[in-house]
């Protein structure tokens, strides 16, 4: 009886899947049109009484992002305001639409891996799975990993496509 060989098992490949580093809770979104008189015009003293009297704890340990859904003209200092109050209930302030905040929160998902781990290793970044991973992520991990690992493939560890190898 011959013995089924695990080639792929045996390869030493270290496969990463970017989807863990989506992010999987809900952003909490702050409209600043709701700031607004006549959702156009920030003005200062009303925008601070507002501020003073806004609920800031139903953001308690939640990420939160801070943008403006009508064509307004913002002073970046409304942004620190805000900022400033939720920086002591929320667990971390993004501005700009949902989508850039999904995309910052990703990237600092995968700068935060101990490259370490992976260094003269041969690693696969995984290329199908159930969620879609935007294309910024397999940049990222590219620029993260390539000084350090042996060799960078995507794919799957039975069939890869080479992006990078130490020479």
């Amino acid at each position: 009886m011959e013995l089924i060989q695990n080639k792929v098992a045996e390869s030493g490949l270290i496969t990463i899947d970017l989807e863990r580093y989506l992010p999987e809770d809900t952003m909490v979104l702050i409209d600043l049109k709701q700031f607004l008189f006549m959702q156009m015009i920030l003005k200062e003293k009303e925008f601070r009484e507002q501020l003073d009297q806004h609920d800031w704890s139903a953001y308690t340990q939640k990420d939160v992002v801070v943008h403006c859904t009508v064509d307004a003209i913002i002073p970046m200092w409304a942004y620190m305001l805000i900022t400033n109050r939720l920086s002591a209930y929320a667990r971390t302030v993004y501005t700009g639409t949902p989508e850039e905040a999904i995309k910052q929160k990703t990237i600092h998902a995968i700068q935060s891996i101990d490259i370490e781990q992976y260094r003269d290793k041969r690693v696969v970044i995984k290329g199908c799975g159930e969620k879609e991973v935007p294309n910024y992520a397999y940049a990222e991990i590219t620029n993260l990993l390539s000084p350090v690992v042996k060799s960078l493939m995507y794919g799957e560890a039975c069939s890869t496509v080479p992006v990078y190898k130490r020479k």
